[in-house]
């Protein structure tokens, strides 16, 4: 067994490590046995490796510098809490407006669960950092053109925990149940024989969150990750000299 000899040795063999499939089987296999070695504690104090400290320099600066991109200002946090929340409306909103921009076809709806947000926007300074903090995943914007039975049962899902629904408001009564449903200030009839077009990320059109009523139906790709659509968002809002804002508006009611 090698000795390790200094921390980048140590952290390439955590990386091999993780890299190694979880799901994989040990098996045991029967060694000779080995002279007694005395292994090196891997600490803060053993030297960089020069060479490799070299080679990933220029990545790391990269990385960095890309990170630390000022994209906008927001005057206040943006955040998500129970119920409607100002950092989901802020994100269902900006889909709708990107997926309609992609597709040359405006979106009914805008889906974003509280769940699928990572960490606020902070106040002042936004950075690309920023954007990946809050959206660390690798998922993509998508349109999902579902029925009115399945539009009725997103209601559903929203009433019982408050959660707005960009393009439309509606009342979530004392028994969780939605009443006065209205997408695009039209009162909504599930029984109506049209498709609505729904903004929304792969992940929740695959039925994350709980949302498996959706999972019948087939998205249609956009080709934009949702991170790359907030942050194109963000640096338009900078360019047009706008602030980063968002907020609960009222498209929830109780009853």
């Amino acid at each position: 067994m090698q000795l390790l000899r200094s921390r980048t040795a140590a952290l390439s063999l955590l990386a091999a490590v993780a890299l190694f499939p979880a799901c994989q089987r040990a098996t045991y296999v029967a060694r000779p046995q080995l002279a007694p070695t005395t292994a090196q504690p891997v600490s803060s104090s053993l030297p960089d490796d020069a060479t490799a400290a070299a080679t990933i320099a220029p990545y790391r600066q990269r990385v960095t510098e890309q990170m630390t991109a000022v994209l906008g200002t927001a005057p206040v946090a943006i955040t998500k809490n129970s119920g409607e929340s100002p950092l989901a409306n802020f994100v269902a909103d900006l889909q709708r407006m990107r997926a309609a921009r992609e597709t040359g076809q405006a979106m009914d709806l805008g889906v974003m669960t509280n769940g699928g947000l990572r960490a606020p926007l902070p106040a002042g300074t936004i950075t690309t950092g920023s954007v990946f903090e809050l959206m660390p995943f690798e998922n993509e914007l998508v349109v999902l053109d579902a029925p009115g039975e399945v539009v009725q049962q997103l209601f559903t899902y929203a009433a019982r925990v408050k959660m707005a629904v960009s393009g439309a408001t509606y009342t979530a009564m004392p028994d969780g149940k939605p009443t006065d449903i209205r997408i695009g200030g039209q009162a909504f009839d599930p029984a109506q024989d049209r498709l609505y077009t729904i903004a929304i990320s792969d992940y929740l059109a695959g039925g994350g969150d709980q949302l498996t009523f959706f999972k019948a139906l087939k998205p249609r790709g956009t080709g934009v990750l949702l991170r790359t659509a907030i942050i194109d968002h963000i640096r338009d809002l900078t360019k047009a000299g706008q602030p980063v804002e968002a907020k609960a508006e009222g498209r929830v009611k109780s009853n």
